[in-house]
């Protein structure tokens, strides 16, 4: 089955340095917590609101040994007045055996307000 893993986090400045360590952070804990792994992942999408340019967020997953090969994508957020600003998410869609309840979705920082529903 395909099921799709959700994340997000912010940052507190467009600098290409910290855009690439809170993704790499969010992604290892994607990863850790949902047993993933590379050859099961069948694409990874980013988005980042507009106020974030300085570099592409998918650039992260190359820091993930073995995950080289995946295909991933960058996007911008559609600007919807009020949101959160300084946010990137992530999705990432992945062969599983796991019920769609035991699919842990993670949020860090400012970007856990997007789903308090999913606190732990």
């Amino acid at each position: 089955m395909i099921r799709g893993i959700r994340g997000a986090t912010t940052v507190e400045n467009n600098e290409a340095k910290e855009i690439i360590s809170r993704s790499v952070d969010l992604l290892q804990e994607m990863v850790k917590e949902n047993d993933i792994k590379p050859d099961d992942v069948a694409s990874v999408f980013f988005t980042v609101t507009g106020d974030i340019n300085d570099t592409f967020p998918a650039k992260s997953l190359r820091e993930l040994e073995g995950w080289t090969y995946v295909p991933v994508m960058c996007m911008t957020e559609i600007p919807v007045p009020g949101s959160l600003p300084l946010c990137i998410r992530v999705m990432v869609t992945v062969n599983t055996d796991k019920e769609q309840k035991e699919v842990k979705h993670i949020y860090h920082y400012e970007a856990r307000q997007l789903r308090p529903d999913l606190k732990r």
